[in-house]
């Protein structure tokens, strides 16, 4: 066996291993989907003795989930077209116009990265309450449609194309907007897809936010419902376990059929300052 087989082999082995690692968590969640409640305290197999495919329908009625779910859904509507739209023109801002201060801005939004979103929770609650929009769409949606990683991301994105492109649109007349709108944002989808992907797996499995502005089932997320299957005496993992699954499924399916452009997004966004 040569060198490079071998080298080829472990790099293999390590992946399958990471894969492992992946795939096992998942695994438990969808055998636990299927077990009693009572086999979810005693069972010693990771395989249930029977295969019980009710937990779902009971699980889906156990809450309201049609409505978590479709108030996730508006939610993350909401949030990712807010991102694409308020982070792409702040950034456009940052990489093409030139303005006082510009820099300096753009460091306090890098240093800003660093600042724990649970420092902004209280003062962005106390503006929703004074605003009137607790458990209301406006408070999912409207203090999240902007981020400073969006903005950052499209940034490098815009600053690595060809200004050239720019000049030769101003030259046939070409509005500012026009430039942005014809020819940086076509450009650009590889960005803008990555930023998608992001946003929607940050919409859609965001839990803090939800829990503290919404009260009621008419409002709620579908993260926040997963907690109906907690009670004081105990909790129902195997309903628990079917009601997550379900809800992962959406995350799933779009970074398979998104994972080429999240790849490509990734990899062109330029660092160029």
């Amino acid at each position: 066996m040569t060198t490079r087989t071998m080298s080829s082999l472990a790099r293999h082995l390590v992946l399958l291993a990471g894969a492992a690692f992946v795939i096992v968590p998942f695994l438990w969640m969808f055998t636990t989907s299927l077990q009693t409640r009572a086999e979810t305290y005693t069972n010693t197999s990771v395989f249930p003795t029977a295969w019980h495919w009710e937990n779902y329908a009971r699980a889906w009625t156990a809450a309201p989930f049609g409505q978590y779910y479709l108030n996730s859904i508006i939610m993350m509507i909401g949030v990712v077209a807010g991102h694409v739209v308020c982070d792409a023109l702040a950034a456009y801002a940052f990489a093409r116009l030139e303005f006082p201060f510009r820099r300096s801005i753009f460091v306090v939004l890098l240093a800003a990265l660093m600042v724990p979103t649970f420092v902004t929770i209280i003062p962005a609650y106390s503006i929703v309450a004074d605003l009137g929009w607790i458990d209301s769409y406006a408070a999912l949606i409207v203090p999240r449609l902007a981020d400073v990683f969006g903005i950052i991301l499209l940034r490098q994105y815009f600053v690595s194309l060809p200004a050239e492109l720019d000049d030769a649109a101003r030259i046939d007349g070409c509005s500012r907007a026009g430039v942005f709108f014809r020819i940086v944002a076509p450009l650009s989808k590889p960005a803008f897809a990555t930023l998608a992907i992001f946003s929607f797996l940050f919409a859609w499995n965001d839990f803090l936010w939800p829990l503290l502005v919404t009260n009621t089932d008419g409002s709620r997320t579908i993260q926040i419902g997963l907690a109906a299957f907690v009670g004081r005496y105990g909790t129902s993992w195997n309903y628990l376990m079917a009601g997550t699954l379900t809800a992962t499924v959406p995350s799933i399916i779009v970074f398979l059929f998104c994972q080429r452009a999240l790849v490509r997004g990734i990899a062109t966004t330029g660092l160029k300052d």
